[in-house]
């Protein structure tokens, strides 16, 4: 008989805690699931696909700002061994043409007519297709995993948040009209190549000294900036400091272009409702101010797919880049391999073609 109170205290017992169990909330059973990126450093197949999406994204920042530090060095000392007489020549590396982004759309459009891959700056077109097929697979992605001027603005907002504890953002009525410049301004220049000029005309200034030399010219600018172009500059470094990614979201062309092709991009971060606890952590990492949180997938043309949000997710694969049909996860892992493959194929196919 004693025994069968004890077992009849114990069953009550188990049941009382498995019913305070049952009764905890959503948020705080999820809270008890593993992270969401592995912490230890480990060489298997699992762990290199669930690479932390902020490191790898860095990493991928650094690696193409060395390449185009690296390309600005060999393009000075290219600049310079012409100036100098007696010196040898140095070889003018053909990814500084990543750098003249107008005479890469008149090229594109002299191509798209005549099927003839122009002969000067051959490069810079080969680049633009490489980031037009970038913006297709991975929306925006190249202006946060590439482009030198994303990275720039990141760590200038960063600085802005430690000098100030955060960054500022513009009221709803007056973001709205800043974001449309920049599609002014691509618009503008799309007007003026496509609609303004004839062919002859595209011609005439693709052969022009001007075009030929535009890249000299480039690093004229900046070797010997006037009083206007350094003031414009440190407003725009100021203004960066304080407001994130103040080019990019409001005045950049090559962003407006990234984002238009982007938003017909078969890729898309998107929310698991049932695993969502509703935490807001998400909403608040994404620099573009996106309500990421009460979205079932981001469709936003400012979304870079910077993976900010799902680094943020505390629960595991409630936040993930997906693609729309037929329905699969894309792993941060192969998005970086995706871009740096596309990149040295382009290379590797300029070079074989004899456009590099």
């Amino acid at each position: 008989m004693l025994i069968s109170v004890n077992e009849s205290f114990l069953v009550n017992d188990l049941i009382e805690i498995g019913t305070k169990q049952g009764s905890l909330r959503k948020k705080d059973q999820l809270k008890l699931s593993r992270p969401p990126w592995p912490q230890r450093s480990g060489l298997s197949a699992d762990s290199w696909l669930q690479a932390n999406p902020h490191r790898l994204r860095r990493t991928a920042q650094i690696v193409f700002l060395g390449i185009c530090l690296w390309i600005g060095w060999r393009f000075v000392q290219f600049y310079f061994s012409i100036l100098t007489p007696g010196q040898a020549i140095v070889s003018r590396p053909p990814g500084v043409e990543a750098f003249l982004p107008i005479s890469a759309l008149m090229s594109a459009r002299f191509w798209f007519e005549t099927g003839i891959v122009h002969p000067v700056h051959p490069a810079g077109l080969l680049i633009f297709g490489a980031i037009l097929l970038i913006s297709f697979l991975f929306r925006r992605s190249f202006c946060s995993w590439v482009c030198p001027f994303g990275f720039l603005s990141e760590k200038l907002a960063d600085a802005g948040r430690r000098i100030f504890g955060r960054n500022f953002r513009l009221p709803r009525w007056a973001d709205w009209p800043l974001r449309a410049l920049k599609y002014l301004l691509l618009g503008f220049f799309v007007w003026v190549i496509f609609f303004c000029m004839s062919l002859a005309d595209l011609r005439a200034f693709l052969n022009s000294p001007f075009n030929q030399t535009a890249d000299v010219r480039l690093l004229q600018f900046f070797l010997h900036p006037s009083t206007i172009t350094i003031t414009v500059l440190a407003v725009l470094v100021g203004l960066s400091i304080l407001v994130r990614h103040l080019w990019c979201r409001y005045l950049c062309p090559y962003g407006a272009f990234t984002a238009l092709v982007g938003m017909i991009s078969p890729t898309r971060i998107r929310r698991n409702i049932p695993s969502c606890i509703e935490c807001g952590k998400c909403a608040k990492a994404c620099p573009a101010s996106l309500p990421v949180n009460r979205l079932l997938a981001v469709h936003s043309d400012e979304c870079s797919l910077c993976l900010e949000c799902v680094q943020a997710c505390p629960i595991t694969d409630t936040l993930a880049v997906q693609t729309i049909y037929p329905r699969r996860r894309v792993r941060p892992l192969i998005i970086a391999l995706a871009i740096a493959g596309i990149f040295l194929f382009t290379i590797v196919f300029g070079k074989l073609s004899g456009h590099w």
